[in-house]
Formats: C-alpha cells, sequence, structure tokens
C-alpha cells in the first residue's frame, strides 16, 4: 500500500497543471452542495425567529393553532378549571417598525423588529412577575407607557423617560419607557416591548382580543394532567406551549433545498466526468509505465491501486477544499442578501449553518464519486498484461457494438420522446434523463459526421489546421465523445435554468400586472403581509377614497388559518373593489362569477401552490381552523397575486374574514385615479395621509414595479452567478482533455514541426480541435437544454406556478457564448504547451 500511495503522489505532483484542474471540479461540486444546503438553515432560522412568540415557557401556557387570535373571555374558562390557581391573558405580535422612528444600536445599525406584548395590568404579575431592573413596572390605569428589555436599553441607549414612537392602525402613537427589565438579546426576532393590554389592542386593531394565556398551577397538581383540562374545557383548535407558524413556507424552503441540493449534485456528477475522461486517457496515455511495472512484477491489484489512490486523493483535497469555498461563499452570498432580506421583512439571516448530515453527505459524495469515477479505468489498468501495455494501442472499431450503441441510443431517444408527449411531469422529468443518456450513447457514433459538418465551417477560419483537428478527433472519438457530453451537460444546465428564469420572470411580472395594476400603493413596511405590520384601520382608506381625483379604492386584509396540519395565508378582499382596481391572475374559474361568489357565501379563492399542494378542485369544501372555530368553505376559484405567490393562500371577502378571523385592519392599500385627475395634486393629498400613516410608504405603481423587477434581477444575478459555476466543469474537462492530447500526440507534433509547421499553426490547430469539441457540446447542450427547461418550468406546476413556457433566445445565445468563451479559454494553455515543445525533444518522446 505505502508503494502505491508513493507512485500516486509522484505521479500527482509530476502533473500538477491536470491535478489541479481535476481536482477544482470536485472543489466546485462539494463547494456548491455544501454552501447551498448552509444557505436554506439561515433562511429557516430567519424565519422562525420571525414568527415566534415571545413567551414565557416556566407556567403553562396555551395559544391558537394558525397564530391564531382569541376572546379575552377565554381566560375565565381556563381559570376555573381544576388545579389552575390563576391565569392572565397577552397579545403579542411582532412590529416592524418604520425606518425614521426605528432607534439605532451602538454599530449604527436600526432596530425595527420589535415584540410587542400587551399585559393585563391586573393579573400578569401573579403569573409571570417580570424582573425589573430601573423605573417602575406597568400598574392598572397606565396608558401611552411602556417597558423595554435591558439589551435594547444597552443597545439603543434609550432610557427611563425617553420616548419610543410606534405605528398605530390610527397612525402614530407615542410611548413613554418607564422600566427596564432583565433579559439580554432580542426574542423572536424582535426587541421586547411590554404595554397595557388595552393599549397593545389599539394600536394592533384587535380590540378585546389575545393570542396568548398563561396560568399557574397548583402545588402537587401533574401539569400534563392539567393541561388537557385546559384544552378540553376551551375547545378544539388550542394548543399547548408558544405560538410559532411558519410552515406555510415550509414547502417553499423544502423546494429551495432539493434545487440547491441538485445544483451540487449535478455539479459533482459532472465533475464525476471529468475524472473518468483524465483517468480513462491517463490509462492510455500510461500504457508503457503500466507494462513496465507489471514485467517488473506488480500484481494487478498493485496497478489498479495506484489509480485508485490518485482518486481517492484527488477526491479528499477537493473535498476539504470545497468545504471551506462552500462555507466562504455562502458567507458572502448572506451578506450580499441581508440589506434586502432586512429591509423587505424586516428579519435577519445571520450566519451560515451547517448541520452534521450535510457535512457527512457533501464528504461522501465528494470522496465516493471521485473514486468511482476512477474505478473502471483503474480496473481497466489492472488488466493490462505487460505484452498489451508495451505494445502500442491500436483502436478496433467493431461493427456489433456500434450497432447495438445505435439501437439503444435510438430507443432510449424515442422512449425519451413519448415521455414529453404524456404531459406528465414525472414521465418528462424521466424523459430528460433518457435523453441526455440517450445522447451519450449516440455521440461516440456521431462524433464522425457532426465533425465533418461542423469542421467544414471551420476550415474557412483556419484551413489546413482545421484538418488535421478534425482527423485527430475521429480517432478518438470514444474520448471527443465524452468531453463533447461534460460541455452538452453544463451548457444543457445553463440553457434551462435560463429558460425557467426567463419564464418565470415573465410569468410573476404577468402577476404584479395583474394585482399591482393600480395607480398607486400604499405598501407596509414589511413585503411580507403578515409579517410584523401594523394594519391601517378604516380612517386611511376612508379619506383615500375623500381624495379628489381617486376613483376607485380597495384594501387587503390578512390573517392565518389551519388547513389540516398547515398553516395557511388568508388575505381579505372586498369583492367588489378589488376587481375594478386590481385582481388575481386566474388559472381556473371564471373571475367575475368567482368574485360575485364570494360576496354572497362562504366561499374562497384558493392561490395555486395550495390548489396543487392540497389537491383541491374548483368546487371543493374546504375545512379551515380559523379563531371562530372550525368552519367549512367552497373553492370558487385559482388564481395568483404576487404579493403572495410564493406562500400557500386562500382569499375570502373581507366581511367573512372579519367575522370568522376577527381581522378588520388594512395591511395593503390600492387606489386608482379618475381619467380627468391631476396626478399631481392627488400624489399631494397623498403624501399628507402617508404622513399620518407612518406604517405604510406610498409609491406610485410603476415607481413600486421598477423596484421590485431591479430586485428580481439582483436575485436572478446570483442565480446566474451559480449557473455559471455550474458550467466551469466544462472548462475544466476540455482543458484536461487538449492537455492530454497534447501529451499524447508530443511525437506527433514534433514531425509537424519538423517538416515546417509553425508555432502558430500547432497552437491554431489545438486552438480548432478545442473549438470542434465545443461546437459538438453545444449543438446537443441547446437540444438538451431546451428539453431541460421546458420540464422544468412544467414541474413548476407541481408547487402551483402554472406558466406558460417563453423560449429563451437569450439562453440560446449565451449558450453559445459561453461554449465558444469555453473552448478559447481551455485550449490556451495547451495550445501554449504544445508550441513550445522542442522539435527533438518531441521526436525522442515515447
Amino acid at each position: 500500500m505505502n508503494t502505491q500511495l508513493t507512485l500516486a503522489l509522484r505521479y500527482l505532483r509530476g502533473h500538477k497543471t491536470r491535478t489541479i484542474l481535476t481536482t477544482l471540479s470536485i472543489v466546485l461540486g462539494v463547494m456548491l452542495l455544501f454552501g447551498m444546503n448552509g444557505m436554506l438553515p439561515a433562511i429557516k432560522e430567519s424565519f422562525s425567529q420571525g414568527v415566534k412568540t415571545s413567551i414565557s415557557l416556566d407556567e403553562l401556557t396555551v395559544t391558537r393553532l394558525a397564530n391564531g387570535i382569541f376572546g379575552q373571555e377565554q381566560v375565565a374558562l381556563v381559570r376555573n378549571v381544576p388545579g389552575v390557581v390563576a391565569a392572565t391573558g397577552s397579545l403579542s405580535r411582532k412590529v416592524i417598525l418604520p425606518t425614521d422612528m426605528a432607534p439605532q444600536d451602538q454599530r449604527g445599525q436600526l432596530i425595527t423588529n420589535l415584540t410587542l406584548t400587551g399585559l393585563d395590568l391586573d393579573s400578569f404579575g401573579e403569573i409571570n412577575p417580570l424582573s425589573l431592573l430601573a423605573g417602575r413596572s406597568l400598574q392598572p390605569g397606565d396608558r401611552a407607557v411602556a417597558l423595554i428589555n435591558q439589551s435594547l436599553a444597552e443597545n439603543s441607549g434609550l432610557g427611563i423617560g425617553d420616548h419610543l414612537t410606534l405605528p398605530t392602525a390610527d397612525g402614530v402613537t407615542r410611548l413613554e419607557i418607564v422600566g427596564i427589565v432583565a433579559g439580554f438579546g432580542a426574542l423572536s426576532g424582535g426587541e421586547p416591548l411590554y404595554l397595557p393590554l388595552d393599549l397593545a389592542q389599539q394600536v394592533l386593531n384587535l380590540p378585546a382580543q389575545i393570542n396568548v394565556i398563561e396560568a399557574m398551577v397548583a402545588p402537587g397538581e401533574d401539569m400534563a394532567i392539567v393541561g388537557q383540562r385546559v384544552l378540553e374545557s376551551l375547545g378544539s383548535g388550542y394548543q399547548l406551549g408558544a405560538v410559532e407558524t411558519g410552515s406555510e413556507i415550509q414547502a417553499v424552503l423544502e423546494l429551495g433545498d432539493f434545487i440547491f441540493s441538485m445544483f451540487g449534485i449535478v455539479a459533482l456528477v459532472m465533475s464525476g466526468f471529468i475524472i473518468f475522461i483524465t483517468f480513462r486517457t491517463v490509462v492510455m496515455e500510461r500504457r508503457r509505465d503500466v507494462g513496465m511495472l507489471r514485467a517488473l512484477g506488480a500484481s494487478r491489484r498493485t496497478v489498479t491501486g495506484i489509480f485508485l489512490f490518485e482518486s481517492l486523493l484527488q477526491g479528499v483535497i477537493g473535498t476539504f477544499l470545497g468545504l471551506i469555498a462552500g462555507y466562504l461563499f455562502i458567507s458572502w452570498m448572506l451578506a450580499v442578501l441581508e440589506p434586502m432580506w432586512r429591509e423587505r421583512l424586516g428579519l435577519s439571516l445571520g450566519g451560515a449553518q451547517f448541520s452534521l448530515g450535510i457535512f457527512i453527505l457533501s464528504i461522501t459524495l465528494g470522496v465516493g464519486i471521485s473514486v468511482l469515477a476512477g474505478l473502471y479505468p483503474a480496473v481497466v489498468a489492472g488488466r493490462m498484461t505487460p505484452m498489451d501495455a508495451l505494445r502500442p494501442a491500436i483502436s478496433v472499431e467493431r461493427k456489433g457494438s456500434t450497432r447495438r450503441r445505435a439501437i439503444w441510443g435510438v430507443v432510449m431517444i424515442a422512449a425519451s420522446i413519448l415521455c414529453l408527449l404524456s404531459r406528465n411531469v414525472g414521465l418528462a422529468s424521466l424523459g430528460v434523463i433518457l435523453f441526455i443518456a440517450g445522447l451519450m450513447v449516440l455521440l461516440p457514433l456521431l462524433v464522425r459526421p457532426v465533425t465533418r459538418l461542423i469542421g467544414g465551417l471551420l476550415t474557412l477560419a483556419f484551413a489546413r489546421e482545421g484538418n488535421i483537428a478534425q482527423g485527430n478527433l475521429v480517432r478518438q472519438p470514444e474520448r471527443a465523445a465524452i468531453t463533447a457530453s461534460v460541455i452538452a451537460i453544463s451548457l444543457a444546465v445553463v440553457l434551462g435554468v435560463t429558460g425557467l428564469l426567463t419564464t418565470l420572470t415573465y410569468g410573476v411580472f404577468s402577476y404584479m400586472d395583474k394585482s399591482l395594476g393600480a395607480d398607486f400603493l400604499f405598501i407596509p413596511s414589511s413585503f411580507a403581509l403578515g409579517s410584523g405590520n401594523v394594519a391601517a384601520g378604516p380612517g386611511l382608506i376612508s379619506a383615500i377614497r375623500q381624495v379628489p381625483g381617486v376613483e376607485a379604492a380597495t384594501t387587503l386584509r390578512s390573517s392565518f388559518a389551519r388547513f389540516g396540519e398547515t398553516d395557511v395565508m388568508v388575505i381579505g378582499v372586498d369583492p367588489q373593489t378589488y376587481p375594478q382596481v386590481s385582481g388575481l391572475e386566474f388559472s381556473r374559474g371564471d373571475e367575475q362569477l368567482a368574485y360575485q361568489a364570494m360576496a354572497q357565501g362562504n366561499v374562497v379563492l384558493a392561490n395555486g401552490m395550495l390548489a396543487t399542494q392540497g389537491k383541491l378542485e374548483l368546487g371543493d369544501d374546504i375545512e379551515l381552523l380559523t379563531p371562530a372555530g372550525m368552519r367549512t368553505y367552497t373553492l370558487q376559484g385559482i388564481g395568483n397575486d404576487y404579493m403572495n405567490s410564493k406562500i400557500m393562500t386562500l382569499y375570502v371577502s373581507q366581511d367573512l374574514l372579519a367575522k370568522d378571523f376577527f381581522e378588520t385592519g388594512d395591511v395593503l392599500l390600492m387606489l386608482n385615479l379618475a381619467d380627468n385627475a391631476d396626478p399631481v395634486a392627488v400624489r399631494a393629498d397623498l403624501d399628507r395621509l402617508e404622513a399620518e400613516y407612518p406604517g405604510f410608504t406610498l409609491y406610485a405603481a410603476q415607481e413600486w414595479k421598477d423596484r421590485m423587477v431591479q430586485d428580481a434581477r439582483t436575485r436572478m444575478s446570483i442565480t446566474y452567478l451559480l449557473v455559471a459555476v455550474l458550467a466551469l466543469p466544462s472548462l475544466i474537462g476540455l482543458a484536461n482533455t487538449l492537455g492530454i492530447n497534447v501529451l499524447e500526440r508530443t511525437r506527433e507534433i514534433g514531425i509537424l514541426r519538423a517538416v515546417g509547421a509553425t508555432r502558430r499553426q500547432v497552437q491554431r490547430i489545438i486552438m480548432a480541435e478545442s473549438l470542434l469539441l465545443a461546437a459538438i457540446g453545444i449543438a446537443f447542450g441547446i437540444l438538451a437544454g431546451l428539453w431541460l427547461g421546458y420540464v422544468m418550468t412544467a414541474s413548476m406546476a407541481l408547487v402551483g406556478y402554472d406558466l406558460a413556457y417563453f423560449f429563451p433566445w437569450s439562453g440560446i445565445l449565451l449558450a453559445v457564448a459561453v461554449g465558444l468563451l469555453i473552448a478559447v479559454l481551455a485550449a490556451l494553455h495547451p495550445a501554449r504547451q504544445a508550441s513550445k515543445l522542442q522539435i527533438i525533444t518531441a521526436l525522442q518522446y515515447e
């Protein structure tokens, strides 16, 4: 084993460029797989912090499922439960402060996230008394006063007697800080702020509502038994423990987790191709070395072990460097996304988080694929007899093998076409795999005709050098096919993802044009409607409708419900005014009839994600757990809007939202101008209203759309960066192949130089060969990429995005440009290396 390891290390050190390029392919694959799976936990943690309610868990705590609110009268029921000696109710919600109201921390960053908790001043001290550090506690009769946490006081410099301004349903309220309580660190994604309960209900526009009951259990009583009695007294829909929502976005995060994992796995698979190409060619290059080892007594196992050690070493080194690169890459990405995340959602992303499982998966795949890719070439090397290894290699083409290859390739491609015609996403996905596999099987047979076809065009630019390059590829069709297949797969991914992004861009922007088609928008602090926004009372929409020149205005309201085991967003709309100003992009159901039915009864609309994952059809009865209890609604339409297309959402009338969900506050307001209105005068009146309600920001609709388009482009640029990283393995594979070809044809290059070929002509031969390989890869990559993009777009229907496929003309141009760039870059070093060969040295090379 020591001999095998020594020889493997010696060979890797002796071929530094090839070793670095091959190892780099593993680094890239592990970087994507490991790094992207460190990003998703940070996003999940960010959301979970934003939806956990800051409450004590020392005593018995009762909350409503789906982050629901309920009446204060429920506290009396809990007090009467045997075993309970005291109970209190509170209202706790996350609130995002507008930037002009937010205090700064010691680093100059705004503290925008607060967890507002309204306390029943008559009873909270019996259950969970706050540990006061300075000032006084809240007292019955207090109004505009608050207690802040020790960490907020230390971070912001706020103290006793200072004031803090909050947005409210009626505009703003100014609070005097009267006390500081013990506690370090922001809980639940926001610094705790304690108010009198009635003031918190006024701020949040939830009169007589609470969402937490805390109870003290009598000494000697079993907590579990008393908890069960409490739940029985309250009825269905309640739970013991803290409020924690967010399952409505869990499906989106899991989908992202899957996509990011696939990015990494695809990159690692392509890395395996590169290692396979390299080692398969290296075996042929080192035939004489293998022959000498076998002649000196080395066993087959020894020879196989040398090659396996080489692949193992490259896998270990590449995986180790990939883990480091993945951490650095994702840390950089999170830093780039942090400002946008904080501004749009009021949440902090934090740092990358890696589970033990992703460490194990990344190391297993990184090292395992490297070893597997080198296994077959290693076995081939071990099977060589000394005579076979020392004898010159002769390429023999077997007609029977060629015929079988052609049949299998045609069968797989035909099957892939049938899968696509089935219009079944699962079969279409299988069709992509069959199509790519079929191309790879047929590529060695197609190298000669395709090379001649493309080579005819190439000779216009490279003349004699192009003919020589064609001959080189035709002599090694297997090697050319494998290299071209790596390029094809890379470009297929580039083109497929580009097609998907193009489709999503146009599709989501069509949602924006419909659902945000108003002239002016009052947008809340957080872009996510149910995430920390303080709703406006009826005064704001009433004032908007009275502005001269406003023709129509409408609002959105939000709440949550429980559908089965999943929390879903519930959006309340006015069926009369909502279609006049905005509307859903319907995929099923009649738009006009759906709004009419919504105005008349217990009717809901669903977005595509909920309809697909909940397997809902028009006319289905849907049972929801609401703050008012279990309710049954009829589904009358399926459609999407821009604001809520990424989470599972239901749409109900605002009357129904008030009756079953107790929500009457407006979280988004939209308006249209009359045809003869003066936009400047209307904007001036609306600006005055914005000043009175600082929890909202006024935008002209086009201004807001432009901002969203810019944000989308920023997010897409990151995705394009990932796509570019996926294209790098093809660059490495092509450079490896060309470098090996130069070594293998050292004597041939020496002969060309001896008969008069210039260094420049040798360089042009290598460049022509690179361009031919890239052209083959581009041609088949475009075919596979268009298919992949179509299937990926169709797969979006599985999560509720029923989008028409946009043909990615720009993606085709990008694929061609990337392929040609790869060809040029990959050929630079091998061409330079070939041109520098000395004639005598080259002719003496064995």
